[in-house]
């Protein structure tokens, strides 16, 4: 028999998989330990003290232990994600640290379904009444899987990085106003296919899918809250035309503006 003594650098707290009904955003919290979050689905949008991250279908983030998260809007109805939370434990001379993985805060994978499969597998672990070191290895494996995802990216223009996101910024501030690729690109002192393209690159999004998204949302909101003509909210959200808004709503959500507000006020009854 061989009988082996590992010292594991890591410890799992608990993990699980949400899917979003479509109401509600992530809750203002400040943990003492770390998490790491994968989107299978949709876009989180969270922003960590004073950065906000867009973490799209196939990527990873990793929040940090002390530091504040939040949502900063409410969950979209196509979002499932995993998360796991974990603490870090301090190697010890007897027991070294013999691989660094270098883990980057936020990172696209190169095989997300390979990912998807550790975390079901995980799930499936912690479900056992009889705890063991599986789920630390488990998660040592997806570490290692972003880890390796991030050393095969392209190197970032930090410059265009930090362009993307003062586009989104004013995408997110005043969508509801007359807005577009040039109109951000002169308002940003920029070239607009050179802003398309880091923003594509940073968000996954053209600059008029990101427009059209946050107007969007913006309309969910006005559908369920208030009880306003369809002419109202497509003017309150940025469109000038009401059928041209019915058909932007109805490609991100699958619905109609008349059919949304039916089905979330049977939701909200139901739910009462």
């Amino acid at each position: 028999m061989l009988n082996l003594s590992i010292a594991l650098p890591i410890k799992v707290q608990n993990g699980g998989l949400f899917i979003s009904r479509g109401v509600g955003r992530h809750p203002a919290r400040r943990l003492r330990s770390w998490e790491i979050i994968f989107v299978e689905k949709g876009t989180l949008t969270i922003q960590e003290d004073e950065r906000i991250f867009q973490v799209c279908a196939g990527d990873s983030l990793l929040l940090w232990p002390g530091r504040k998260h939040v949502g900063i809007e409410d969950f979209p109805a196509e979002l499932k994600f995993y998360w796991l939370h974990f603490e870090i434990n301090a190697p010890t001379q007897s027991h070294p640290l013999l691989t660094q993985l270098a883990i980057p805060q936020q990172t696209t994978l190169h095989d997300p379904q390979y990912l998807t499969s550790l975390f079901r597998q995980f799930l499936n672990e912690q479900e056992k009444i009889q705890r063991n070191a599986s789920l630390e290895f488990i998660l040592l494996l997806i570490l290692q899987h972003i880890s390796l995802s991030a050393q095969t990216e392209e190197p970032k223009d930090e410059g265009g990085t930090a362009l993307a996101w003062r586009a989104q910024q004013v995408i997110h501030t005043r969508y509801h106003l007359p807005l577009s690729t040039s109109m951000l690109a002169k308002e940003l002192h920029c070239n607009a296919d050179y802003l398309g393209r880091v923003y594509r690159r940073v968000f996954h999004l053209t600059l008029t899918e990101a427009i059209h998204r946050q107007r969007v949302r913006a309309a969910e909101k006005l559908l369920s809250n208030h009880a306003r003509s369809l002419k109202e909210v497509a003017e309150q959200c940025g469109f000038a035309d009401a059928g041209y808004f019915r058909q932007i709503f109805r490609k991100h959500t699958g619905l109609t503006p008349a059919a949304w507000k039916r089905r979330y006020c049977k939701e909200h009854i139901n739910s009462a």
